[in-house]
């Protein structure tokens, strides 16, 4: 079955993208989901600095450009997986090189 893991990372974390530390972390993280064989996609994102934001008002729709300080915890990028069980995703959620102030959100995907 397949699940997405949602990263969602404080505003700091952002920030540390660039420390060879922080980033080797989601280096090996990622290559052990390869190398596992069960990663079937994903991305990091950008900042929330970057943001665009569309909503629908009726028949129209109003843009907002961000950044969007309103949460502490900001989306951050996603991993798709393949693994046979919730028990699985949430092992391989565990293991996500988040800081104390992240989260991941494990959510089964939509068949369609």
């Amino acid at each position: 079955m397949q699940y997405a893991l949602i990263i969602r990372e404080a505003a700091e974390d952002f920030k540390r993208r660039e420390d060879p530390a922080y980033k080797n972390g989601w280096i090996a993280y990622t290559q052990a989901l390869v190398q596992a064989g069960i990663m079937t996609g994903g991305a990091g994102l950008t900042g929330p600095e970057t943001a665009t934001v569309v909503r629908r008002r009726g028949e129209d729709h109003d843009v907002q450009d961000g950044p969007f300080p309103e949460g502490k915890e900001q989306l951050g990028g996603f991993y798709l997986i393949d693994v046979p069980n919730l028990d699985a995703a949430l092992e391989w959620a565990a293991r996500v090189p988040i800081s104390q102030q992240g989260s991941v959100e494990v959510r089964p995907r939509l068949q369609m």
